[in-house]
């Protein structure tokens, strides 16, 4: 068992560096280092609380919430293992590390805060964490500094084939039948380039006339069936992954917020268009 420690200096105070890493969309944005869609089903953070901290494929590991001094100190005890959404905290290959810590401590003033992890790992992990929790705290840095915008996650799993899936989100004439968040909008217009360096442009309109705007992206990547890498027309990044399974298919979207509205607010409304896709095309 090794015991590893990192800190880095942070020109936020205290309580902005405490919301960006527990806040669930900044800490969704920061430990994609780990793994790309990681997330964590907690109890708003309880302590003693149960704790499941995820990768993009739902597995993962049970911890405890051993502490939580809000602005200043959290502490996790890790217990085993999630594989498959079974838990398992008993087996003899858990129980070589089951038991070990992860200390989160924040201290400071006039704006400057220092952040400093102390954690313990297995031998063969070290190397690891050596590498990537350098850039997990340049991630909270440009977080709570204001020169990282924060990732937001929307996922559905429809009841169609990935090529079907692919073809109803990229061809214009499906687009402008399941491009809006609610029954009072709509999208009256729609194109789509399909190729890197190609656009995206589709316009959201509410049915009574009474306002309307549009969306524009340039395609940096397609990859058919897969994956789309997109940036907006105000310079974020967008991606949506495909992923097929027999006869179904996931449909992931991560994209960087926008400083206008609430993160909620925009994880609502594109989960309700993702949500409206699903509907649309399983009516088919």
């Amino acid at each position: 068992m090794q015991k590893i420690n990192f800190s880095a200096s942070i020109n936020a105070p205290k309580e902005k560096v405490w919301t960006c890493l527990w806040e669930i969309f900044h800490y969704n944005t920061w430990t994609s280092v780990f793994s790309e869609g990681s997330t964590v089903k907690t109890d708003n953070w309880k302590e003693g609380s149960k704790i499941l901290f995820l990768d993009g494929n739902g597995q993962g590991m049970v911890s405890m919430v051993a502490a939580n001094r809000p602005n200043e100190f959290m502490s996790f005890k890790h217990l085993g293992v999630v594989k498959d959404g079974v838990e398992d905290t008993s087996s003899e290959a858990v129980s070589a590390w089951a038991g070990l810590m992860e200390n989160y401590s924040l201290s400071g003033e006039n704006g400057n805060t220092v952040l400093s992890v102390e954690m313990e790992c297995t031998d063969d992990f070290k190397e690891y964490f050596m590498k990537t929790w350098p850039v997990a705290f340049e991630k909270v840095k440009g977080l709570a500094e204001g020169t990282l915008k924060p990732v937001i996650t929307v996922s559905a799993k429809i009841n169609a084939p990935v090529s079907k899936v692919w073809e109803v989100w990229t061809k214009p004439e499906h687009i402008m039948q399941w491009n809006q968040a609610s029954d009072d909008w709509h999208c009256p217009a729609a194109t789509n380039d399909l190729k890197p360096g190609g656009k995206l442009s589709t316009t959201m309109a509410a049915k009574d006339g009474s306002f309307s705007f549009d969306f524009l992206c340039t395609y940096n990547e397609v990859k058919e069936n897969e994956l789309l890498h997109s940036t907006m027309d105000d310079g974020r990044d967008w991606k949506v992954i495909f992923k097929a399974d027999a006869d179904k298919t996931t449909v992931t979207e991560r994209f960087e917020a926008e400083s206008e509205n609430s993160l909620e607010l925009q994880h609502s409304g594109w989960q309700a268009i993702l949500n409206n896709f699903k509907k649309h095309i399983e009516s088919l």
